[in-house]
């Protein structure tokens, strides 16, 4: 795929949706912390569900910490793997309390030191708390990107660094978000809405509209 083709997606995609955001419920970089280490492997829509009733109690490691790991997972028991994402929380907390200051750090490395936060995490966090030019490849980016040729890769760091590398640096800050949501709404996994695709004469998917 060439440059003009990626940055008329882009374009577009900017144009449909100005500000995109996370799906995930959050007022603070700890709670958007907290909502992604829960999402893995669960919807955005059940990990908000339980949030809306732990934050009002809790939404600060001491909070949490006090709370502790047994209450804790009660709020979050329908989330699944519940009892070792409650353990990573609690545990994420204590070290946030006492190596931190009881922030969450801006850098990866911190990031990834925290128990239960892998490199998407990571940068989830650094792009929607921080505003860093960090993608978080997920299920759909990693789909979504291979399927139309905007960076095909085998693995899911080969996908994000080729994003990184391809995508136009004005658009770099948004893309996470487009692209997820594109992935999620439209460029569905078993039966793509090529209909209701804002980009389909730019995609180059060899089965598209079949």
């Amino acid at each position: 795929m060439n440059i003009e083709k990626r940055r008329e997606i882009f374009l577009r995609l900017q144009a449909a949706n100005p500000h995109p955001t996370t799906e995930l419920e959050y007022s603070t970089p700890f709670e958007l912390l907290v909502a992604v280490m829960l999402s893995a492997q669960a919807t955005d829509i059940s990990v908000n569900a339980a949030t809306r009733e732990l934050y009002p109690i809790a939404n600060t490691p001491e909070a949490m910490l006090e709370l502790g790991e047994e209450k804790f997972a009660q709020y979050i028991q329908r989330i699944g793997l519940y009892k070792t994402k409650a353990r990573h929380v609690i545990e994420t907390c204590r070290i946030l309390i006492e190596q931190h200051n009881g922030e969450v750090p801006r850098t990866r490395e911190a990031l990834e030191a925290l128990p239960g936060v892998g490199r998407k995490t990571a940068n989830v966090i650094l792009n929607t708390a921080f505003g860093e030019p960090a993608i978080a490849v997920d299920t759909h980016i990693f789909r979504l990107a291979n399927r139309i040729n905007l960076a095909p890769g085998k693995t899911v760091l080969e996908v994000e660094k080729k994003l990184l590398k391809v995508i136009p640096k004005e658009f770099l800050h948004d893309a996470h978000h487009w692209l997820i949501l594109h992935g999620r709404y439209v460029c569905q996994a078993r039966k793509p809405k090529c209909a209701e695709c804002i980009i389909y004469d730019l995609c180059e998917y060899k089965l598209k509209g079949r």
